[in-house]
């Protein structure tokens, strides 16, 4: 009976001395440095293999992560900081008919940051329209890590401000405007281990510079502002940033004649073909959200090319003679004074002539043989001379006298009137000889009888030489008149003297008279 006590005694400390002996069976594996992104595993290990496991569960800081029915391995795919803990695990094995429970030692894991959270910095918090401004994402990796590759990505609002990533921190916006204010923040990570990290937001408020000294200037191609050339309107500011809407505006009649907005300090407004009817006064406006601002009101002056002149040559009569004064003109009906019009016979100049207020020019010109030719003129007001068509003048011969047809005639009838008065006047004298006593075969001939070529002779003369008379043809040209010379002679008491008497006065008793043709 003793024995037998004994020897189950015996069992009973061969049973408790081997529990006892795998009494730290279960043990936790864990790397010993982890940083962000890294993968982080966890084995829970027995030491033998006299325990079969039945269940597993594997704990952070006391707090169960994983509970399973069979032997696993617990994984964190990329480690993050808050990941940072004590770790343990526990099993339940199996050992004959034997169950134990056994936890873990704890296992302290520290994830460390593989970079800092990016900060963003700015140039300028307030920059001025048009001005640059320097955004810059700074970040430094790990010293243990420094051969990761880390690249930057930067944002205003939602929206990406480059396409894709960019290893540089750095980016350059050129000129920033007043829709560009809004939130900025920027984005850093490593591509392995992929690690993002985000910065805070920062504001950025982009100031505008209100419009001032907005000048109106125009532009033409040849200096000065022609009729049917172009014409460039310029409106232009000294400072003023973001979109400037710039308009046209004329101010003799109120209306508007252009309008254009753009982010520049200047802009310009075409007419391909300006108008005589577009000359007034300007002025334009400038406006980039502020008070609009005018500049000064400016004159436009269009000049218009001369036209072609017409050149107009008046004679005294229908035909042209030497001696004659001619007018010479020469008129464009249009064009902007003042205008120089030049005369011309075949191509050689004969005058100019200055119309400063415009209109037309001319001259008189005293005809000789020599003056017949080709007239013609220009007028010439700087922008361009215009010549008119020629006009052919032919001269006659001299004249000494020129009359026009009723003068002629009204002189034609006075001398025809003096003639007869003078034949009745000779008809009568003879009749009066011949009663007085005369012989009748002294009495005189008819003229047209005795004297077929006009000439009278004196019955009171018998001694004296036949008197003839002188015909003078005056003006034959123009005047159809023959005027003819009759002496009336009284018969002196001394005949001796009457050639003598005759001869001396025969200046003094000459009459006149006209003879027209039939």
């Amino acid at each position: 009976m003793n024995q037998v006590l004994m020897l189950l005694l015996w069992s009973l400390l061969v049973i408790f001395a081997s529990a006892s002996e795998e009494a730290d069976w279960l043990t936790l594996r864990a790397p010993s440095a982890v940083f962000e992104g890294d993968r982080i595993d966890l084995i829970c290990q027995k030491k033998t293999d006299k325990w079969k496991i039945q269940t597993m569960a594997y704990y952070k800081d006391g707090k169960e992560l994983h509970f399973s029915n069979e032997v696993f391995n617990f994984s964190i795919p990329s480690a993050v900081l808050s990941d940072s803990g004590s770790y343990s695990c526990s099993a339940t094995g199996k050992k004959y008919f034997w169950y134990n429970s056994k936890k873990s030692s704890s296992v302290k894991i520290q994830v460390q940051e593989l970079f800092p959270y990016p900060v963003l910095t700015v140039s300028s918090f307030w920059p001025t329209e048009g001005s640059p401004v320097t955004l810059t994402c700074e970040t430094q990796l790990s010293p243990q890590r420094s051969n990761a590759q880390l690249r930057y990505r930067l944002f205003r609002g939602g929206r990406a401000l480059a396409s894709s990533w960019s290893s540089s921190p750095e980016l350059q916006l050129p000129a920033v405007w007043k829709e560009d204010s809004g939130s900025y923040w920027c984005q850093a990570e490593t591509v392995t281990p992929r690690v993002i990290k985000q910065s805070l937001q920062t504001q950025i408020q982009v100031q505008r510079v209100p419009v001032s000294n907005v000048s109106l200037d125009i532009w033409a191609p040849k200096g000065m502002v022609i009729e049917g050339e172009s014409l460039i309107l310029l409106c232009s500011v000294a400072e003023g940033t973001g979109n400037i809407t710039f308009s046209w505006h004329r101010e003799d009649t109120g209306t508007s004649v252009g309008k254009k907005t753009q982010r520049s300090l200047s802009a310009e407004m075409e007419v391909p073909a300006v108008q005589e009817s577009d000359a007034g006064r300007y002025y334009c406006r400038a406006d980039n959200g502020h008070d609009p601002i005018q500049s000064k009101v400016l004159s436009i002056c269009v000049r218009s090319p001369a036209s072609r002149p017409v050149f107009i040559l008046r004679v005294p009569g229908a035909q042209a003679m030497a001696g004659d004064m001619v007018e010479l003109r020469c008129e464009a009906h249009r064009g902007s004074p003042p205008i120089m019009y030049r005369f011309y016979r075949e191509n050689i100049t004969l005058q100019n002539s200055l119309a400063p207020f415009g209109g037309g020019a001319s001259f008189n010109l005293s005809l000789t043989m020599e003056h017949s030719g080709n007239y013609s003129c220009e007028a010439d007001n700087g922008l361009g001379a215009q010549h008119s068509e020629a006009v052919t003048l032919s001269i006659s011969g001299t004249r000494g006298y020129r009359r026009d047809g009723i003068t002629a005639r009204v002189l034609g009838a006075l001398c025809g009137g003096l003639g007869f008065i003078v034949a009745v006047l000779l008809l009568y004298c003879g009749f009066h000889k011949v009663s007085g006593g005369h012989s009748a075969t002294d009495a005189p001939r008819d003229a047209s009888s005795a004297n077929p070529q006009g000439s009278i002779r004196s019955s009171s003369l018998p001694d004296t030489e036949e008197l003839q008379p002188e015909y003078v043809n005056v003006n034959p040209v123009d005047v159809d008149v023959v005027y003819s010379q009759v002496w009336s002679i009284q018969p002196p008491e001394d005949s001796a003297n009457i050639r003598r008497t005759i001869l001396e006065n025969k200046d003094s008793h000459v009459i006149y008279s006209n003879i027209k043709e039939t």
